[in-house]
């Protein structure tokens, strides 16, 4: 059995007892808001209804990690910053590999940690399955393809926060993008595709940018090829927002080289950008804490935050 196989087996709950909803729903006081006000661009059917999935058995950070499956209609979860008002707000992509989003690990919990800095986190349930969802397999030569569904979903959670931006005491200017492992390849997508239009404008929101103003992309995956190269599929250029990204160098999952080869294509186009390497730490850790010191990244996030004049002390 493959790594990321492997992995997302962990996470959906493939042995052993586990926990399973019909769907996912935030925590109370919370509510999902549809990201397209009809059929959403491209629907595609999938395999089942929408379900929510805990193995108690299999433990990331001493938790266990909440899977969401068969996500065919996309809704985003505005939850507003706790204490002062930043001003700024950020998108939140899980991961999950295209095949199932790890609502918690990878988004409930990155929200918790952005609202106690005063910033307001748009949690995005985006769709899938979605392409390249078999980027892992063992064919040559690997998938390049975009995520359509899923970019489309991510570009129209954007805008719609930029138009909501006076209404939920937002800056316009300061919305960036956070993504974790094929959340990290949205974050790429999303920083380098937004001038193509992948879908009809369907209202007045349309009419806002779909560009990040910042972005995090965490243990990202899919941004380099076999051959050591950029995915000419996030074709970075000067106008890429400014970049954190951060990675292990044990990650089995999605090696280190997509950092690292993302960060060359950043400093090449002179885009500023701040790469952390960790020696330990693998793949999927999220934000919960252990004994390894990666799994600290959140004040090496906010320092750099700082420095950029997003978040303000």
């Amino acid at each position: 059995m493959k790594l990321w196989t492997a992995a997302l087996c962990l996470l959906v709950a493939c042995t052993g007892a586990h926990a399973e909803s019909p769907a996912w729903q935030p925590a109370a006081g919370h509510a999902q808001m549809p990201v397209w006000p009809g059929t959403p661009p491209g629907a595609r059917p999938v395999p089942g209804p929408e379900k929510a999935t805990s193995n108690p058995a299999a433990l990331i950070g001493g938790g266990p990690v909440t899977a969401v499956t068969n996500v065919a209609t996309p809704t985003m979860t505005v939850y507003a910053p706790r204490g002062t008002n930043t001003g700024a707000a950020v998108v939140v992509f899980p991961g999950g590999g295209f095949e199932i989003l790890a609502i918690d690990l990878e988004g409930t919990e990155a929200c918790d940690w952005l609202v106690s800095r005063g910033v307001t986190c748009v949690l995005l349930k985006y769709r899938v399955p979605s392409a390249p969802y078999d980027w892992h397999c063992d064919c040559r030569p690997h998938n390049l393809r975009l995520s359509v569904p899923s970019l489309q979903d991510a570009q129209r959670t954007i805008r719609l926060v930029r138009s909501h931006a006076a209404e939920w005491h937002v800056d316009p200017h300061r919305i960036g993008v956070i993504g974790f492992s094929a959340g990290g390849f949205l974050v790429a997508e999303t920083s380098t595709q937004f001038r193509r239009r992948l879908y009809a404008p369907v209202d007045a929101a349309d009419r806002a940018s779909s560009r990040p103003d910042f972005a995090l992309a965490i243990y990202p995956g899919h941004l380099a090829t076999d051959a050591g190269t950029l995915n000419p599929d996030v074709p970075v250029t000067r106008e890429t927002p400014p970049t954190f990204l951060l990675q292990a160098e044990d990650d089995h999952v999605d090696g280190v080289n997509q950092s690292l080869v993302y960060y060359a294509a950043l400093a090449k186009a002179g885009v500023p950008a701040e790469m952390h390497l960790y020696a330990q730490g693998g793949h999927a850790f999220g934000l919960r804490r252990t004994a390894l010191p990666v799994t600290g990244w959140t004040g090496l996030a906010e320092a750099w935050l700082r420095s950029i004049g997003v978040i303000r002390d």
